[in-house]
């Protein structure tokens, strides 16, 4: 084996390290503040929380600077921050009968009850760019302001709340109800404790809410192409805020702490007969902020994996949870960059020596 000589070491990697952040402050123009990441990129913030498993937008926008712009080392620094933390509590399960609600569409039906809210969205625009966002002012954006509350009534009541849209389903006993996921009696954590196959509901749910959004699109992508059995419509999807209420620690009655941002779609898929009447399954999703690739993508999964006899990477629950983790698989690719002399060095030892023999061989004949 042939001898590689490696140079360098603590000062080299600091230096290293300081480039990286003068490449954050070499230019000319204004520092970008935690708090206009935080209020203006809001969307790349939700999914940094949503991935890093962490309800903190602040800290999400820091991560998101301190990276210049790599979602994945932000979504990694979060992760890596909450592990620090200790677990005073657990939240009572969230209701999302209340959710105080900004956007709520149906693609099941037409007329849903409290009437489908297309809030915030670029689902109507035109995928072009805004050359006018070249220059953006304050008094731009004031102006913008004015426009849209000049109309608004002020004593316009709003409700508290809005019925489920699949609850019209289950009335009508359309809708299939897994058994299963009523067994448990405390749900797994993934935090503390390793996944073992089959998962059971709760850990798989974990596992997807946190999961990398590319990497569950691709997945339920390809089911609904065909690679597999399900092609769901959305029976609901809901972005809002939901009261996050913890036992108090003197009474142990429900007290509110805050509410936190999530996005919920509920996927309804093909129905089935199975020894039953013939009726809907459900998929599930839930993340936190605004993410609605995600939570669609989620309750699509939620529905493959569900699958008695999967025949697609799709609808293998054990394939799913083992490759949606965006941290996990981005600390593994990392790690090819790590040295890796001696195993190269082998290999090329046992090549050339390969070459060498076959060569003899050849010779000989």
């Amino acid at each position: 084996m042939a001898y590689v000589a490696v140079k360098g070491g603590t000062q080299a990697i600091e230096n290293a390290c300081d480039l990286l952040n003068y490449q954050r402050v070499k230019g000319d123009s204004a520092p970008l503040g935690v708090d206009q990441i935080q209020e203006q990129l809001y969307l790349g913030i939700d999914r940094i929380m949503s991935e890093g498993g962490l309800y903190a937008p602040n800290l999400a926008a820091l991560a998101l600077k301190q990276t210049a712009g790599d979602s994945f080392e932000a979504a990694f620094m979060l992760r890596a921050y909450r592990a620090t933390k200790p677990r005073l509590n657990h939240s009572i399960a969230l209701s999302m009968d209340k959710m105080r609600v900004i956007r709520r569409i149906s693609a099941s039906f037409k007329d849903i009850p409290g009437g489908q809210i297309l809030g915030s969205t670029s689902d109507y625009t035109l995928r072009l760019l805004d050359f006018d966002l070249l220059e953006d002012s304050t008094a731009r954006r004031q102006a913008f302001r004015e426009k849209i509350f000049k109309d608004l009534d002020p004593d316009l009541e709003l409700p508290n709340s809005f019925p489920k849209v699949v609850e019209i389903l289950r009335r009508e006993g359309l809708l299939i109800e897994k058994p299963e996921r009523r067994k448990e009696s405390e749900p797994f954590d993934i935090t503390r404790r390793s996944l073992t196959y089959p998962a059971p509901r709760s850990a798989s749910m974990q596992s997807l809410a946190r999961g990398e959004t590319g990497g569950m699109l691709t997945l339920a992508y390809s089911s609904m192409r065909g690679y597999g059995n399900v092609h769901p419509t959305i029976g609901e999807l809901r972005v809002g805020y939901v009261p996050l209420e913890v036992p108090h620690p003197e009474t142990g009655e429900p007290y509110l702490i805050g509410e936190i941002k999530v996005t919920e779609a509920e996927a309804v898929a093909q129905y089935t007969g199975g020894d039953g009447p013939a009726k809907f399954t459900l998929g599930y999703g839930l993340c936190f902020g605004q993410n609605e690739l995600k939570a669609i993508s989620m309750a699509l999964l939620d529905r493959t994996i569900q699958a008695e006899e999967g025949k697609t990477p799709a609808e293998d629950q054990e394939y799913v949870l083992s490759h949606i983790d965006g941290i996990e698989a981005m600390g593994f690719c990392n790690h090819w960059k790590l040295p890796h002399y001696v195993d190269f060095q082998s290999d090329l030892d046992r090549l050339r020596r390969t070459q060498s023999l076959e060569k003899q061989q050849e010779q000989e004949q």
